[in-house]
């Protein structure tokens, strides 16, 4: 089993059946990173130029003919912010940075080879969000983007000019203790073993046979 493969338990995630007070049994403080407010943006950016490197195999021969190339969304950024609050909305703020959205490339070189290579793009950012007021633990802007190329045409050399599909999201975050009502502890159970199950159906019966098919009519003799 697991928390979603025939798990019958009661402390185990999933849609809440009945009175969700049921089964509360604690106030808990966990660690975790509070979003105070989120915004998400997608956009078309047209003619990008990302200068490839980090060539695997390395030294490819140009010319390159590009194949595809998609972001590596663990690994972006955003640079230069700047929270320039509104003096009549104390907790909304014009929050503006760059986010740096790094890239893998495939291609093949002028002898057929295919291969990778990496880069990266920045996309400027310009959003209204909420912002908290100022505390010891402080808040953090922080991104995440994804992003696909829709063709491509390398120079004769690694600049890549390229059409982006991007969505990035910028959010307002806080590392905090939260305070909130728990179920306690979730139950974990046993996994489900996958087998190619040669013995299905033989180690379903009953050790023995049941009484009762055996002498139907015994209470008679």
């Amino acid at each position: 089993m697991s928390f979603y493969s025939g798990n019958r338990q009661g402390n185990f995630p999933g849609p809440i059946m009945g009175n969700p007070l049921n089964g509360l049994c604690e106030k808990a403080v966990i660690q975790t990173r509070k979003v105070f407010d989120a915004c998400m943006k997608q956009i078309q950016e047209n003619s990008v130029q990302i200068t490839v490197t980090d060539f695997t195999p390395a030294d490819p021969t140009y010319p390159l003919t590009f194949i595809s190339c998609q972001s590596n969304s663990d690994d972006v950024t955003i640079s230069n912010v700047v929270v320039d609050r509104f003096d009549d909305r104390p907790c909304f703020a014009r929050v503006s940075g760059d986010v740096v959205i790094p890239v893998t490339v495939s291609y093949t070189d002028a002898n057929g080879v295919s291969g990778t290579g990496t880069g990266t793009f920045t996309v400027s950012n310009d959003v209204v969000l909420y912002v908290p007021q100022p505390s010891i633990v402080p808040y953090k802007i922080e991104a995440f983007a994804s992003a696909i190329c829709s063709g491509g045409t390398f120079n004769e050399s690694n600049l890549l000019t390229t059409n982006m599909c991007v969505t990035i999201i910028i959010k307002v975050v806080v590392d905090a203790d939260i305070l909130i009502p728990t179920y306690g502890y979730a139950q974990i159970p046993p996994c489900q073993e996958f087998t190619q199950d040669t013995c299905t159906g033989f180690f379903d019966l009953p050790l023995f046979p049941a009484q009762q098919q055996i002498c139907p009519n015994s209470a008679n003799n």
